[in-house]
């Protein structure tokens, strides 16, 4: 070979187009990669959130509700036995008639119930009557007596796929225009080691 020949010079003959191409190709490469992969723990993460959501322990509704407005003037005696000024002051007594079902497949312990009202001035909560206090309810108010009936105690296990229905009974410190005013009206069932159980009754309140 001549002196005079060129060796050719393989820096020269490199292509830059081919070297974008190598570039484009790893690209798209990545972008695959990575949207399979954020796929894949998208599906990932559902599939854990459905598996490990829990129904609630118990379900239930409030079959009959009734409302009774009472009026009360009340005439304390002082120390001697002399009467004094007379107290007026009303009343609203809420009568609702509960079902609630355990669908777990554990016991359940009924630890309280309260009914909840949104009045004008805000929301209220009472706590359900004692029992003691259920019968004097019906003592005191003879014209209710229609409405007694078993009522929900504190405390009541529920075994698993058990239907306890009772009567709760609260009452609200509002005139009947307050009462008549509400905004909404539910029951709260609280259980022992578990959220409490949120009941709107779908029929409309019987006023008494």
């Amino acid at each position: 070979m001549s002196l005079l020949q060129l060796k050719e010079d393989t820096r020269q003959s490199h292509d830059p187009s081919a070297e974008g191409e190598d570039l484009a190709k790893g690209s798209g490469y990545f972008v695959w990669t990575a949207l399979a992969a954020f796929v894949l723990i998208t599906v990932a993460i559902t599939l854990f959130l459905l598996s490990d959501r829990k129904p609630p322990v118990a379900v239930g509704e409030v079959t009959q509700i009734w409302a009774h407005s009472v009026h009360t003037i009340n005439t304390p005696h002082d120390a001697n036995g002399v009467p004094t000024a007379a107290a007026m002051f009303d009343q609203v007594l809420v009568f609702s008639q509960v079902r609630v079902r355990n669908q777990s497949d554990q016991p359940i312990v009924l630890k309280d119930v309260l009914t909840n009202v949104t009045l004008e001035d805000g929301p209220r909560s009472s706590y359900a009557a004692s029992a003691i206090d259920y019968d004097r309810i019906f003592i005191a108010y003879p014209e209710m007596k229609g409405l007694r009936s078993k009522t929900l105690v504190r405390d009541t296990i529920i075994q698993p796929n058990e239907v306890l229905d009772g009567m709760v009974v609260s009452a609200f410190h509002v005139s009947k225009d307050q009462w008549a005013a509400r905004k909404d009206l539910n029951i709260s069932l609280e259980f022992k080691y578990h959220p409490s159980l949120v009941l709107v009754p779908k029929a409309g309140v019987i006023e008494q």
